[in-house]
């Protein structure tokens, strides 16, 4: 059944052509029979208002058709709109509301969320935090880091503070943790430590928020993070780093096979002889533990964090427990590899790192307790069909944002061609009584010539 504003818009779009389809269309035929029985004597005069009723017959036909196929764009984004509202309405939040309300009562919660275990967790979060802020307090990493403390503290959350942090997932350093403390060290020293306090960002927008410039192309320190951090006491210095998850070109591949972390199903290396080599652990792409509150994030082309962001600074790097292990399989390892007593290969440079790690401090992957700080693959399931619905929710309302921009240009537009046809009107009979009075004064003139004809 059609709405009122559909059939408002149906009867204005037909109260505006009736005319011109009936009487307007005769009225302007009518003219160029009127001007052809005429007396006109020159015959050009004739041919020429023939013809101008002729365009003017085509014109309003052409208003007519364009009217029409603005209404019809109207009440089809009018539709979509409907159609939007009413499945996100009906049938995702209901549906969202009731997956959350089932995982808060999962045993997972009961078992592993217990005030000491989320004690752990925020205290392991807080070691990294710290130790960003120990390193240099007036990094970006640093400002992220007490932004978003700040920020998840605050009740209500400041709002200048959220349109950064909605789209900054955090630092490199705070988004996983591995389980192993020497794991932890070497891989964080094969990243180097302005990847690890490299900013993370969903899109290429947030990129553009942190960070604008005046008329002359220098640093505006009063708006996006520079303002922010000024804004808590942190005057933000020195260059930063920041990876924009939706430029990353994605992995291509398979995922392991009931796999609630998701780790991706690479090929072992094998030496020339078939073998695989001694001392060979796994990938590190595959070793760092994705915390369920970025786990289950996908970006706008459905993509993780794993398959994107770690696929991209580690690729094939491979993980050995020795050094002699990791140097015996040189021939198979293409990218590069780490052992866990301190070895460092970059094969596609051929640099090897010798020597010991540092020991002063610096900032590393956090360290867990193994599987254990980590829900259960039922319960990750569930929390990953929440994000997608939650992701499927937003793209929807993308669409239906774009949906009504839409229809405020066709109504827009509607509104102009209607001016239009309503001034083609005017003039259509401001023209018709322009006729007619100059029919009157000829016929006048005609018949006072006649009259003093029959005088003389």
């Amino acid at each position: 059944m059609d709405s009122p504003s559909h059939k408002a818009l149906m009867a204005q779009t037909q109260t505006l052509m009736m005319p011109m389809n009936e009487e307007g269309a005769e009225t302007l035929s009518s003219l160029a029979l009127i001007d052809l029985n005429t007396a006109a004597k020159d015959p050009m005069e004739i041919i020429g208002s023939f013809f101008r009723g002729d365009s003017l017959l085509f014109s309003s036909k052409k208003v007519e058709d364009d009217i029409e196929s603005q209404g019809k764009k109207i009440l089809q984004h009018e539709d979509n709109i409907k159609y939007f509202k009413n499945l996100i309405r009906k049938s995702l939040d209901p549906l969202i509301a009731q997956m959350q309300a089932s995982l808060g009562n999962h045993p997972y919660r009961t078992k592993h969320m217990s005030e000491g275990h989320v004690h752990h967790l925020i205290t392991r979060l807080e070691e990294t935090v710290e130790h960003i802020l120990q390193h240099d307090d007036k990094s970006a990493a640093a400002v992220i880091c007490d932004l978003t403390r700040r920020y998840h503290q605050a009740n209500p959350p400041p709002a200048p503070v959220a349109p950064i942090l909605s789209d900054v997932l955090g630092v490199l350093a705070t988004l996983g943790t591995v389980d192993d403390i020497n794991l932890s060290t070497v891989l964080s020293e094969y990243l180097g430590l302005d990847t690890m306090l490299a900013l993370v960002c969903k899109t290429y927008d947030g990129v553009k928020t942190l960070e604008t410039y005046d008329e002359e192309g220098l640093i505006n320190r009063t708006t996006g993070l520079y303002g922010l951090g000024a804004s808590i006491g942190r005057n933000l210095e020195g260059r930063f780093h920041v990876i924009c998850l939706e430029q990353l070109m994605p992995y291509g591949g398979e995922f392991m096979t009931n796999d609630p972390q998701r780790r991706l199903a690479l090929i072992k290396p094998k030496l020339p002889n078939g073998e695989s080599p001694a001392g060979f652990i796994a990938f590190a792409v595959n070793m760092i533990y994705i915390d369920s509150d970025y786990l289950s994030f996908v970006t706008e082309n459905g993509h993780g964090l794993r398959e994107t962001l770690y696929y991209k600074l580690l690729s094939h790097l491979q993980v050995y427990r020795t050094r002699k292990d990791m140097m015996q399989a040189l021939p198979c390892i293409s990218t590069g590899a780490i052992s866990l007593d301190g070895g460092i290969i970059r094969r596609p440079h051929a640099m090897f790192s010798l020597g010991s790690t540092r020991k002063e401090l610096d900032v590393s992957f956090g360290v867990c307790c193994g599987d254990d700080c980590f829900p259960s693959e039922q319960y990750i399931e569930r929390e990953n069909k929440i994000k997608k619905l939650k992701w499927k929710k937003e793209r929807m309302m993308s669409d239906m944002e774009r949906e009504e921009a839409l229809l405020a240009h066709e109504k827009h537009k509607f509104e102009v061609k209607k001016e239009e046809l309503l001034k083609f009107m005017a003039q259509q009979s401001l023209d018709q009584m322009q006729q007619q009075q100059q029919q009157q004064q000829q016929q006048q003139e005609e018949e006072g010539g006649e009259g003093r004809s029959t005088c003389s």
